[in-house]
């Protein structure tokens, strides 16, 4: 596989010696890989060793565990995550193993070990000892690994009550470690529910993670004070380095006896691109415009129907008559510039010709730009010429 230097998921990784002046003999490392091929799939490995033995020894089996598991997996080529987990855990125990039988400061040094491998989405693990992992997902946390104590062993036999392991004088007594005499047995139960069979629960590796999951390596400085539902409203209501924090500093609280390490792996939420397509609307002054507008080609239709009706009416040729002289009496009282005796005054008015029906013919009409509701351009008969006579 290829290293790379930032990991495709976030990270947090934290350690803390605790209150008791200890040594800190905890171990990790977190590596980003990208697989050879086409694809490239994104691989991260987070590896957690927590030591055991004086002297120091205990600190030098549990750097040497997170070396020699992070170099073997770096060298494959990461296409089957847990044949090469438990090659590379095997060696790093037997090289433990000898290099503690040819120094006597370090005989009997050893380390427990958590291995989280995510290659993609799918999830893939390895446990030797008590160092946990756990997955919190929605309002629920799993612990995914199995203890390799006395205690767990007595809890499932059912020698014990679990109200009874928490004083017990074999609390921390381990049964499983790297360096060892013996190639320990790697742990590749990835439990998901207590009712499952430990072959049901081996093949839950490579299971997918979801978006909003988190992932949780701890050593048992943390579990051994900290309880399950704890750890889960920390990553529910905090962020990642907060909850890092926060159980750190509740694990001193309640007297830190032990080396205190961490490591939490979160799968984010899909962000989720919303693209707002904006629609036009016309404005209401111009929905009222384009009313107003469309009233007014209606009646300036039917105007111009009635000016072309009136105008093809008023245009009909006629033939001339002569004119016609009518003969008026006008009253005494009437205002006149001058009146003869008698009172009276004869007018003769001359009217325009009448006109007679003809033939019709097709006008040429021709309308102005308006929107009056009467013609602009119509034709006044002449007056009447009103004659005086003496």
């Amino acid at each position: 596989m290829i290293r790379v230097d930032n990991t495709a998921l976030p990270v947090l990784a934290m350690t803390h010696p605790g209150m008791k002046g200890k040594n800190n003999e905890d171990s990790y490392r977190v590596s980003a890989f990208v697989m050879d091929g086409p694809n490239g799939v994104p691989v991260l490995l987070a590896v957690l060793c927590d030591g055991i033995g004086g002297h120091r020894a205990g600190e030098v089996a549990s750097k040497m565990a997170v070396e020699i598991i992070s170099q073997r997996v770096a060298e494959s080529d990461g296409r089957n995550p847990t044949h090469t987990l438990q090659e590379a855990i095997h060696e790093a125990s037997q090289r433990i193993q000898e290099q503690a039988a040819s120094n006597t400061e370090q005989h009997g040094m050893g380390t427990t070990c958590a291995c989280a491998w995510i290659a993609g989405e799918r999830l893939y693990t390895a446990t030797v000892g008590d160092s946990r992992i756990y997955l919190m997902r929605g309002n629920r946390i799993f612990q995914l690994s199995t203890d390799h104590t006395w205690i767990q062993e007595a809890l499932d036999r059912g020698l014990l009550q679990p109200n009874q392991a928490v004083s017990h004088p074999n609390a921390h007594v381990i049964r499983r470690y790297l360096g060892s005499p013996g190639l320990p047995e790697v742990d590749f139960r990835l439990r998901l529910s207590e009712k499952e069979t430990d072959s049901q629960a081996v093949a839950n590796q490579g299971m997918r993670l979801l978006p909003g999951d988190r992932l949780l390596l701890c050593s048992d400085g943390l579990t051994d004070l900290v309880r399950d539902e704890e750890i889960l409203g920390a990553f529910s209501g905090m962020s990642q380095e907060e909850a890092g924090q926060y159980l750190i500093g509740l694990a001193n609280e309640r007297g830190g006896h032990d080396n205190i390490t961490l490591i939490a792996i979160q799968v984010p939420q899909p962000v989720e691109a919303t693209v707002k397509i904006p629609v036009r609307r016309p404005a209401r002054s111009l929905v009222r415009r384009l009313a107003v507008g469309c009233l007014a080609v209606v009646l300036l239709g039917a105007l111009a129907g009635g000016v072309l009706g009136g105008y093809i009416l008023y245009m009909r040729p006629a033939s001339p008559t002569p004119p016609v002289t009518l003969t008026a009496t006008i009253p005494e009282r009437a205002t006149l510039p001058a009146r003869p005796p008698g009172g009276l005054l004869t007018a003769t008015f001359t009217l325009p010709p009448i006109r007679t029906p003809t033939p019709m013919r097709t006008p040429r009409l021709t309308l102005a730009p308006t929107v009056t509701p009467w013609p602009t351009n119509t034709v006044t008969p002449p007056l009447p010429v009103v004659t005086v006579l003496p």
